[in-house]
């Protein structure tokens, strides 16, 4: 694959080495083998993926390329964002995770040869970014497909690690089960002047969750609006009603369940409740959430 890039911008290739097993082997000697015009920078610890997005930001690399799952994604462009970079530098995504929701939305298949094809060849398209201020810190951190509070942050808290390289996405169900059995905070959402209670709020850019779950039906990637679903109770005595509304994708029709549309929103909450995007956990509320459109460069299928 490496006389792609004679003539072409060096493109920067951020993964996590730590996946084990053959298929993990095999992704690796694939990447290994991209060529001299593409420089692979492997994650050291969790959430190293910042820094190294960052730094290749600055390192003047146009393509910068998430190698992982929707978390990797979501490291890679908080980087670049924190490089001011989102308009010099474009995403590419190679799919490789538990979960590859983003990559999904985007058509990217999943087969290697055909991921990296889009890398090289896909057309570039501009698509939003939204944004939370966390806790009482204010911290900030963007997401590109999903961010969730209550039970949805309280299950990544829970989720097993070592379970989650076995069993992948049934790993979120098994610590979702786990969180349903918690007294869960209530959550107040606000959207223009309007104010929603429940135990599970989905902040969503695009339509999935989840895998090919439409959860937000009327999202766009790039019409600057963020879609919010919010679940008024959850409990384990509505979980197969739950499951049953997910796999049909019809969780928006069911009763207690309100969804919005909106620029910006507020959330607190009455205890601590987690809050995570893209399946890593990243603070708690009280947050602030809005959506600048049109700001991220990526390749499409």
């Amino acid at each position: 694959m490496g006389p792609w890039f004679k003539g072409r911008v060096r493109v920067c290739v951020i993964f996590n080495p730590t996946a084990k097993g053959d298929r993990a082997r095999r992704f690796l000697a694939k990447l290994e083998g991209l060529g001299e015009g593409c420089e692979l920078r492997p994650t050291t610890e969790a959430g190293g993926g910042v820094a190294l997005a960052e730094a290749a930001v600055w390192d003047g690399f146009e393509t910068i390329v998430a190698a992982g799952g929707d978390g990797t994604i979501n490291e890679v462009v908080n980087g670049m964002a924190r490089a001011e970079g989102l308009g010099r530098a474009r995403l590419g995504v190679l799919p490789w995770g538990s979960v590859n929701v983003f990559a999904k939305e985007l058509e990217i298949p999943e087969r290697f040869e055909k991921a990296w094809d889009v890398v090289l060849r896909g057309s570039e398209r501009l698509v939003d970014l939204g944004w939370m201020e966390l806790g009482e810190e204010k911290v900030r951190r963007c997401f590109v497909q999903l961010a969730g509070a209550g039970l949805d942050g309280r299950a990544v808290e829970l989720v097993d690690w070592g379970a989650k390289k076995r069993w992948g996405d049934w790993a979120y169900v098994l610590a979702g089960w786990r969180a349903l059995g918690e007294e869960l905070p209530q959550i107040t959402v606000r959207v223009a002047g309007e104010t929603v209670r429940g135990q599970l709020a989905l902040v969503g850019n695009g339509r999935f969750y989840g895998g090919r779950h439409v959860f937000f039906p009327e999202a766009k990637l790039d019409d600057g609006i963020l879609d919010l679903v919010i679940l008024e109770e959850v409990r384990r005595s509505r979980i197969f009603k739950y499951a049953s509304a997910v796999l049909r994708d019809q969780v928006t029709a069911m009763e207690g369940v309100r969804c919005l549309r909106a620029g910006e929103f507020e959330m607190e909450a009455e205890g601590r409740v987690p809050v995570e995007m893209e399946g890593d956990a990243v603070g708690v509320l009280p947050a602030r959430g809005w959506v600048e459109r049109k700001v991220l460069r990526v390749l499409a299928g």
